[in-house]
């Protein structure tokens, strides 16, 4: 699509809380809160013709590689939240993305993004075929106080659970959504810790893709401030939590 006469390299948008966004204390789920993220992200790159619609004459979509969120604290049912975002770098095959969540005049969470240009085809990265010069690069202006980082894993994980890749987790991509990862993950924790709002930032690195019907285990190592969470297929990790606590 061309890129629409509205696009800036800022891009806003707002959103209504709905209940089926939010837990049983009527606050916003931490994977809802990325969805609504992400879907910003993409409607940031459709009016800048950079979309996934776009990028499919190429044979490209872009997938998630890391993610960061800094959270001060949940949005609520029916709460008005404005999303903001803007590029801080795209290069290549890569690109990193900040977003900021706000309610009214209020920032409630920061959150910064990794993104990679994958090709659907041969299931690999690639430099973007689309030109992006009018995307204005910011950076040096960031969403959170740290970057998105590695999460490191501890070699005496505990197995937690195994599951089974289903259709209801795959997304247009014809694999996992990042978001199931995360859900996978956080229905592990003691549900007081997400309904007391005990969470204070949230690491996620994405590696490598899972599709239909694979078997992965489930690996978990607490202490006292955190919580760390890895997913493996084959013993090969796909997927790493940190979860930090306030």
């Amino acid at each position: 699509m061309p890129i629409a006469q509205n696009f800036t390299s800022v891009f806003s948008k707002d959103w209504e809380i709905n209940f089926t966004q939010c837990t049983p204390n009527g606050y916003l789920k931490y994977t809802d809160l990325c969805n609504i993220l992400q879907l910003t992200a993409g409607d940031h790159a459709e009016v800048g013709g950079i979309s996934f619609t776009d990028m499919q004459e190429f044979n490209q979509a872009w997938v998630m590689s890391r993610m960061r969120l800094e959270i001060e604290s949940l949005p609520k049912w029916r709460d008005i939240v404005t999303v903001k975002t803007w590029i801080v770098s795209l290069e290549n095959s890569r690109s990193v993305r900040a977003l900021e969540l706000w309610v009214g005049n209020k920032k409630l969470i920061g959150c910064e993004t990794f993104w990679a240009v994958f090709n659907t085809k041969i299931r690999r990265p690639e430099a973007l075929a689309l030109p992006h010069e009018h995307f204005e690069k910011f950076p040096e202006r960031f969403s959170t106080l740290e970057r998105v980082k590695k999460v490191d894993l501890y070699e005496d994980m505990k197995n937690v659970n195994n599951r089974k890749v289903v259709l209801s987790d795959l997304d247009i991509v014809n694999h996992v959504n990042n978001v199931k990862y995360l859900e996978w993950c956080l229905d592990l924790l003691d549900y007081k810790t997400i309904l007391k709002q005990k969470i204070s930032t949230i690491d996620m690195n994405f590696m490598k893709e899972l599709i239909l019907n694979d078997e992965v285990s489930i690996k978990s190592f607490k202490n006292e401030n955190s919580s760390t969470y890895a997913i493996l297929k084959d013993e090969k990790t796909c997927f790493a939590l940190e979860v930090q606590y306030k």
